[in-house]
């Protein structure tokens, strides 16, 4: 890629970033974010180190929305309350496996191994079955009604987690060690690597599979045309509803992650981190999976600063910001492919 280029491109966006941070930076109510770093590199270090780790989790949920959003130019509201009901049955596991802040490491492994997979499975034939009832009847239909079914299939599953947990954030036990791996140049604890030791696999498993794997290349010739992969004997539902599993896997996974790393799980999960994940996506290029990671991670570093050095109430603001902004002046997104036109 070239840069001077690239610059040339984004510049209006960049231009816009750089505003965005100055008047974070002016209006903050603790410490400014250029003196806060000026002042204490080594803390800033930290802060956006907790941002990467954040964003990746949201990357991980983004890759659902444009996995979902590449093959059917649909915007799955209902992923992040997949996500959300992730969280919700690593509790219900926790509470099956009676863990405690006191039990054993391997117990706590053990548990965890079964814990995640199991979830990641139901997560990703719940999304697969939303995608058979909610959306498949409606594929033919005005774009208008499928966005609607989203929406509702969204609120469905919030009231799930409802009934389930009730409305109240509930706390899980403590059971990732904080002991500290690495103390310079940033602070690196074993709930770090546990993030890191997930997510990273997943991102770049997700990335191998639909650029090397026979039903990977399926899926992008689904997304290019459906009709002309028809043709080529592709089993086009077939291929959207492996797209759906594997976007409610991902969900499924990071909501697993999120309950062990917060030690909390809350059925508006589902909005917070869905609202993120939407502008990852966005932000990077919808239907693009780099740029969804990229994204990201980019809106973790972001958050994780404007929560330690201006104030986590800010956080929608920031967020809705971003997202407006890069409709405005990037509706396609940082990393968005040209596409040719269709005869």
């Amino acid at each position: 890629m070239n840069v001077a280029a690239w610059l040339a491109r984004n510049s209006r966006l960049l231009i816009v970033l750089i505003a965005i941070a100055a008047v974070l930076a002016l209006f903050g109510t603790s410490v400014p974010i250029w003196g806060g770093c000026t002042a204490a590199l080594d803390r800033c270090a930290d802060v956006v180190a907790i941002g990467v780790f954040q964003g990746m989790i949201v990357a991980l949920v983004a890759l659902g929305y444009t996995l979902v959003y590449g093959i059917l130019q649909l915007i799955n509201f209902a992923n992040g309350s997949v996500f959300m009901l992730g969280s919700v049955a690593a509790l219900l596991g926790v509470e099956i496996f009676g863990l405690t802040s006191d039990s054993p490491a391997a117990s706590v492994i053990l548990a965890f191994a079964v814990i995640l997979p199991v979830t990641m499975a139901i997560t990703a034939g719940l999304n697969a079955g939303i995608e058979r009832v909610a959306y498949r009847p409606l594929r033919r239909a005005p774009t208008l009604a499928t966005l609607i079914s989203a929406i509702g299939m969204d609120f469905i599953l919030q009231n799930v987690g409802q009934i389930i947990i009730g409305p109240s954030p509930v706390s899980l036990p403590s059971l990732l060690p904080n002991d500290v791996i690495l103390a310079e140049p940033v602070v690196i604890k074993v709930s770090h690597l546990f993030v890191t030791g997930i997510t990273l696999p997943l991102l770049l498993g997700l990335m191998w599979f639909v650029r090397t794997t026979r039903q990977g290349k399926a899926m992008r010739a689904t997304a290019q045309d459906r009709e002309a992969a028809g043709l080529m004997g592709i089993d086009v539902n077939r291929t959207i509803s492996l797209t759906f599993l594997l976007a409610g896997a991902l969900a499924g996974g990071a909501g697993v992650i999120v309950a062990l790393y917060n030690g909390s799980a809350w059925w508006q999960y589902g909005f917070s981190y869905g609202l993120l994940a939407f502008t990852a996506a966005v932000f990077g290029g919808i239907g693009n999976l780099l740029g969804a990671a990229v994204g990201g991670i980019f809106l973790g570093i972001l958050i994780s600063l404007n929560a330690f050095y201006v104030d986590p109430r800010w956080q929608e603001v920031v967020v809705f910001g971003i997202l407006v902004l890069v409709l405005i002046f990037r509706p396609t997104g940082l990393f968005a492919e040209k596409q040719s036109e269709r005869a």
